[in-house]
């Protein structure tokens, strides 16, 4: 049975509880002989900087890059809004995407049968709902410099964040849209804003361009970024893969994320080029939803996305694609008894806490393995 070494950064405020959920599965798949799992535990975010002075300090930066995969819970929250802008807590985030050169973010938007009624659109709408948003996490305005606050005098200042993007960046993350469609519905739509913006342009000539050289096979269409938004709440199950750039990303996958009933049912993946070498890749897996610093400690969050993280972790890292079915089975297993946290509550009478929830994912995993 093959040994993986997990790096857990479980950081602030409802990342320690559902992390704690977690680590019930991962125990799980040693016990049914899936694979065992060597971890190690590291600080990031506010309570990093509480004890190093920075979001994330070098000896866990090493434990990052040594691991064979990063699973990686929530940071930040008011107790650090007055700390240094670069030792805020997502900066420590923000420097594990970059050192690692996680470029390709995957966020399924997935809508459960049995939470159709907890999304704000018509169960028809969003029933059986299955995308992947692909977001470039290594480029864009988020990294670009000049990136700055200038006094220009007279009470006045200009704020300046960068857009940039270079043919390969725009490239690579192409090919992981072409790829991932491949596997799915085969079609991916691209998009940005190159009527008012030059990246947009090139980013749209760049895709284009890789489609008709290398993937004529799979369905490609063009999207300006307003426009796709509007049509992820009108009409989502006419998407597959979403391909888009960093910005634009961050801002569609948490519209997408809403259309499913809450922000706590989703993973993500973070994904660096696979090593020619080792056939390994660098990733850092995470729940979508924030640090919810309002219900920390209170045992209400929802773990479904942080266990929902490992399944990718399954699929994505370790090639274990039956695990991470068994457990994305498990959950809808759960959703369907009615099992509920208070975020995905909807019409039921009653909710379970954190650790029911992660417990009943287990019982469920246990009865179907």
């Amino acid at each position: 049975m093959a040994t993986h070494k997990l790096l857990l950064l479980p950081g602030d405020g409802i990342g320690p509880e559902v992390s704690t959920e977690l680590l019930k599965v991962v125990a799980f798949m040693g016990e049914a002989g899936v694979a065992q799992f060597e971890i190690e535990k590291g600080l990031v975010g506010g309570v990093a900087y509480d004890t190093h002075g920075q979001s994330i300090s070098e000896a866990d930066m090493t434990l990052a890059k040594e691991a064979d995969a990063v699973m990686f819970g929530a940071v930040g929250g008011p107790k650090w809004d007055a700390v240094p802008y670069d030792a805020r807590p997502e900066a420590g985030l923000l420097r594990l995407r970059k050192d690692l050169d996680l470029f390709a973010n995957l966020r399924p938007a997935i809508c459960y049968p049995a939470l159709a009624d907890a999304s704000s659109l018509k169960r028809e709408i969003v029933e059986d709902l299955d995308i992947m948003i692909l977001r470039e996490l290594t480029g864009g305005v988020y990294f670009g410099e000049p990136k700055q606050i200038i006094d220009l005098g007279n009470g006045q200042k200009r704020g300046i964040d960068t857009q940039i993007y270079d043919t390969f960046e725009i490239e690579r993350i192409g090919r992981v849209a072409f790829e991932l469609a491949r596997k799915r519905r085969n079609k991916v739509t691209s998009s940005e804003k190159r009527n008012v913006m030059k990246s947009g342009v090139l980013w749209n000539e760049v895709i284009t361009a890789l489609h008709k050289r290398e993937y004529p096979d799979v369905t490609l269409e063009h999207q300006l970024a307003d426009s796709l938004g509007m049509q992820l709440v009108r009409w989502p199950k006419q998407f597959d893969v979403i391909v888009t750039d960093n910005l634009f990303g961050d801002m569609l996958s948490d519209v997408a994320a809403m259309l499913t009933g809450s922000l706590g049912m989703l993973p993500s993946a973070s994904l660096g080029e696979v090593n020619a070498k080792t056939g390994k890749r660098k990733a850092l897996y995470e729940p979508v939803h924030g640090s919810a610093p309002d219900i920390a400690g209170k045992g209400v969050a929802n773990p479904i996305a942080m266990i929902g993280s490992f399944g990718m972790a399954l699929r994505y890292s370790f090639g274990l694609a039956d695990a991470a079915d068994m457990i994305e089975k498990a959950i809808s297993s759960v959703l369907d008894q009615g099992l509920r946290t208070p975020d995905i509550k909807g019409a039921a009478t009653s909710t379970v806490s954190t650790v029911e929830m992660g417990d009943a994912i287990v019982a469920a995993l246990r009865k179907g393995a």
